[in-house]
C-alpha cells in the first residue's frame, strides 16, 4: 500500500461458481479522489465495491485489500480488524437501504451506533452531540426541513441524499457508492451526483461510485476506472474515455445510445 493510498487492493479475484467477478485485480485509490467504476452489466463493478468494505469475501490465494494502512481482508477471509476499517466506510446501496417507517432523523442518526452504546441507539436516547451532527448532516445534503418525516414517504433522491447524509453521521473518511443514481429520475440522479461531488470537491471526502451512466462519470469524477470481464481495461482521466475506447469497453452497441455531444 502506498503512503498516499487510502485504499489498496492487490490481485483480487472473485468467483461464483464457474463465473470469475474479479480478476486480478489491483487498485489503489488516494486520498480525496473521486473514481467512477464503469463497464458493462456483470464487469465486477459492484463486485470490486463490496469486495472493499468487507461485505463480501474474496477467493483465496495472494489477493488482499486495506484500508488505512490495515487489512480489510486477505487470502480469502475478513480480517479481525474489519469492524474498525467499516467504522471509516460509508457504503451508499443502489435501494438507499433506510428503514421506511421511521423518521429521517432517526435513519441518519444509526449512523452514529458505533460510537454510542446499542441500548441508546434502540431507545432513540441520542446524545446532543449525535442530534447536531445529523441536523448538520441533512442540511448539508439539502434535505433538514424532512427530518421529521417517516423515510419511506421522500423521494428517491431525497432517500439517496439521506443515505448520504447517514455516512456523514457515520464519520466516513471514504464513500463507497454502489449505482447510487440507478433508480433515480435524472434530475434527482444528477442532484446526488452532485452532492457526492461536492463532499468531495468541500469537504475532501474520497468518493469511488460505481455507475452505468458514464456521461455522469466524465462530468463529475476526475479519474475514472473501467472494467470488463472482471479485468480492469482503463484507469485515468476522463478525457481518455474517446468514443472508440468506450466502445471497446461496451461493444458496438453502445454507439448507438451515445448521448449528445459525447467525446468523438
Amino acid at each position: 500500500m502506498s503512503d498516499a493510498a487510502v485504499l489498496s487492493v492487490r490481485n483480487v479475484s472473485k468467483s461464483f461458481g464457474s463465473r470469475r467477478a474479479l480478476d486480478g485485480v489491483s487498485v489503489d485509490v488516494a486520498k480525496g479522489e473521486m473514481i467512477a467504476l464503469i463497464g458493462p452489466s456483470g464487469s465486477g463493478k459492484s463486485t470490486l465495491l463490496r469486495s472493499i468494505s468487507g461485505l463480501q469475501t474474496i477467493d483465496p490465494g495472494e489477493g488482499r485489500i486495506d484500508a488505512f494502512g490495515g487489512s480489510v481482508q486477505a487470502a480469502g477471509k475478513l480480517s479481525d480488524k474489519v469492524r474498525e476499517a467499516r467504522k471509516r466506510i460509508g457504503f451508499i446501496f443502489q435501494q438507499f437501504n433506510l428503514v421506511g417507517r421511521l423518521p429521517l432523523f432517526t435513519n441518519v442518526a444509526l449512523g452514529s451506533l458505533g460510537r454510542i452504546s446499542p441500548l441508546r441507539g434502540t431507545l432513540g436516547l441520542w446524545p446532543s452531540e449525535t442530534k447536531q451532527a445529523v441536523m448538520q448532516a441533512l442540511a448539508r445534503v439539502g434535505i433538514a426541513e424532512y427530518a421529521g418525516q417517516r423515510a419511506g414517504t421522500l423521494s428517491g433522491g431525497q432517500q439517496q441524499r439521506a443515505a448520504i447524509a447517514r455516512a456523514l453521521v457515520q464519520r466516513a473518511k471514504i464513500i463507497l457508492a454502489d449505482e447510487p443514481v440507478a433508480s433515480l429520475d435524472p434530475v434527482s440522479a444528477r442532484r446526488v451526483m452532485e452532492t457526492l461531488h461536492a463532499l468531495n470537491a468541500e469537504d475532501g471526502l474520497t468518493v469511488v461510485v460505481t455507475l452505468h451512466q458514464v456521461d455522469y462519470a466524465l462530468r463529475y469524477c476526475r479519474r475514472v476506472i473501467a472494467l470488463k470481464e472482471g479485468r480492469i481495461v482503463y484507469d485515468g482521466p476522463p478525457e481518455g474515455l474517446d468514443r472508440t475506447r468506450l466502445i471497446d469497453i461496451y461493444g458496438p452497441e453502445f454507439e448507438d445510445v451515445f448521448w449528445e455531444g459525447a467525446p468523438k
